[in-house]
Formats: structure tokens, C-alpha cells, sequence
């Protein structure tokens, strides 16, 4: 059956997932400024009058909003109907990949189109069981290729894990497990960050070459491209930038709503985490708030994150 499934999966490769699409506004610089404002990128090639877009921007280009594209191709929607038939009815972004075949600028209109690249084999995962789609992007301006946008969901099952077997006594007396957080994802880029995180440090990188300080971590300075780098522990004091309070969609670990904060710290990097021990409904933007470190313990070990809370007497009533 799964053979026979994953066939009629892989007759979709190949075929049109978005037709002749076009950028819902030219690349503008009043994106561009708040796109680096938001990150904290002061490269001053994205400014001035011969100012390029981010490439990093691509993606924004392209989307199409809370409405949607109207060149979505019937394959697309026939793929994701005949993974709902066979159960997978959830969806979470995995991963994207991006090329960039030269700089956009302010002006330049962006048409795209989108094709189903391939579906993979039937995986099981921590989330539950399913397939790997991917699309593959091309942007144009004009007759030329500017950059390919790769985007790849895992349309799955959801599957109950096994309960442990202290789990499994828990159930008998009538209480019900804690909901598992996520995870964050480590590579060889962060990993000094969030063993830092471990270890109740708050680092920052610094570039060695023009001590510009750069948050999150990246392989190369955003300011003058030099690879080299050093750390600094931050304070742990800072103010709330901007801010969302998150309603939907639900996730078990946490309790809706509640407030996500972009932190501006006293260092001048912003970091995105969570505001607590204040109301959602409360949080203002610049408020001051205070680092702390907050441990999860699961059957994976313990997890330590990074939160922040409103210094003493900063909640307004």
C-alpha cells in the first residue's frame, strides 16, 4: 500500500506548483529598512542610492500575504488532497535553501514560477509519520534568473508516542504526562551559543576584524564579511523592541495566548524569546526586562532557554 501510494506520489514531481506568479510590490527600500531594522543589519550596501536588497530577502518577495497567490497550479492542490486522504493531514516547515544569482534593487518587478521538485520515500519522525515534499522556486526579473527559493514540508501522520513506563503509571493513577517542548535545532554555526545558553552565559558574537557585535550566529561578520570572531557575554538587560502575542495554532507545551518579544539588549543585538511573568496583555513595547534562565526537565534531559521578564515595577497596573 505504501508503495503504491508513494507512486502515485512521485507522478506529481516534476509538475507546476505556482504558474507565472508575480511579487506583490517591486523590491522597495521601506521593505529593505525593515527588514534590517528588525535583524539588526547595518551593512550599508542595503542603503543609499545604489542600496541592494538583502539576498536572505528572497523569499519576501515572493509571498503572497494572508490571500495567497492566485497562480497556485491544480497539482499542487491534487498532491496535498491525496496525502490528506491517506491521513497526512498535518503540516510543519522543515527546511529551505536559497541561491542567489545576483543582488535585486529597488524597482525591480520579480515574476516566479514554482515546481514540485520531488517527494520522498515514507518517513517516521518524532512528530509522526509522513512524506517530504519540496519545491523548487525560480525568481526572474525580466528574462533573468536571480535566485532559486527551495522549501520542503513534512506532511504527516500525527502519531502517539510511546508511553515510558513511568509514563504508563502515571496514565494508571490518572495523571497525564507534560507536554514535551521543542527543541532547538543545534548545528556547527550556534552550537557555541547554546552551550553557552547551558551554562546560564548569554554570548554574542563579535567580529575580531571591526568589533561589530552580530546576534543570531552566523559563520561571517554582516557588517564587513571577515570570518573571524570572538564572544562577549551580554548583561542580560534590555528592552522590548516589538512584540506578538501568539492564539493560534495551539502547541501542547505551551498555554495560549501569550507574548513572543523581539529583545533589543543593552548591547544593541536583538534576540527573540519569550516575555514572562507578566500578563500577555501587559507587555509593552519598551518595556525593560531582565535576562533568566529557565530549566524544562523531560524524559530527554533537562533543556535550558532564555526568557525575560519585566524588571521590578515596570508592569504597568
Amino acid at each position: 500500500m505504501d508503495d503504491e501510494l508513494h507512486a502515485r506520489l512521485k507522478a506529481y514531481e516534476g509538475r507546476p506548483a505556482a504558474v507565472a506568479g508575480v511579487g506583490r510590490d517591486p523590491v522597495n527600500a521601506p521593505m529593505i529598512r525593515h527588514w534590517c531594522e528588525a535583524t539588526g543589519d547595518r551593512n550599508p550596501a542595503y542603503t543609499g542610492p545604489g542600496a541592494i536588497a538583502p539576498p536572505t530577502m528572497l523569499q519576501a518577495w515572493i509571498m503572497g500575504g494572508l490571500s495567497g497567490h492566485e497562480g497556485r497550479a491544480q497539482a499542487y492542490d491534487e498532491l496535498l488532497s491525496l496525502l490528506d486522504e491517506a491521513g497526512c493531514t498535518s503540516v510543519v516547515a522543515t527546511d529551505c535553501e536559497q541561491e542567489y544569482l545576483r543582488p535585486l534593487r529597488p524597482g525591480d518587478e520579480v515574476a516566479f514560477d514554482t515546481v514540485i521538485e520531488s517527494v520522498s520515500q515514507r518517513k517516521t519522525t518524532k512528530l509522526g509519520t509522513g512524506y517530504f515534499v519540496t519545491t523548487r522556486t525560480d525568481v526572474r526579473v525580466g528574462e533573468a534568473l536571480v535566485g532559486t527559493h527551495r522549501f520542503r514540508i513534512l506532511k504527516y501522520a500525527p502519531g502517539a508516542h510511546a508511553p515510558t513506563a513511568t509514563g504508563r503509571e502515571e496514565k494508571a493513577q490518572g495523571r497525564q504526562e507534560a507536554p514535551r517542548r521543542p527543541r532547538p535545532v543545534v548545528n556547527r554555526d550556534n552550537a557555541g551559543f547554546w552551550e553557552g545558553v547551558r551554562r546560564h552565559r548569554l554570548l554574542v558574537q563579535r567580529c575580531t576584524a571591526c568589533d561589530t557585535l552580530r546576534f543570531p550566529w552566523l559563520p561571517g561578520c554582516n557588517a564587513c564579511g571577515s570570518p573571524e570572531w570572538d564572544t562577549v557575554e551580554a548583561g542580560g538587560e534590555g528592552t522590548v523592541f516589538s512584540y506578538v502575542v501568539m492564539h493560534h495554532p495551539p502547541f501542547p507545551a505551551f498555554s495560549p495566548p501569550y507574548a513572543i518579544g523581539l529583545i533589543e539588549l543593552a548591547e544593541g543585538v536583538r534576540i527573540i524569546s519569550n516575555v514572562v511573568d507578566v500578563p500577555y496583555d501587559k507587555v509593552r513595547i519598551g518595556m525593560p526586562v531582565e535576562l533568566e534562565f529557565r530549566s524544562y526537565d523531560d524524559e530527554d534531559g533537562e533543556l535550558v532557554l532564555p526568557v525575560f521578564r519585566p524588571r521590578t515595577g515596570e508592569v504597568a497596573a
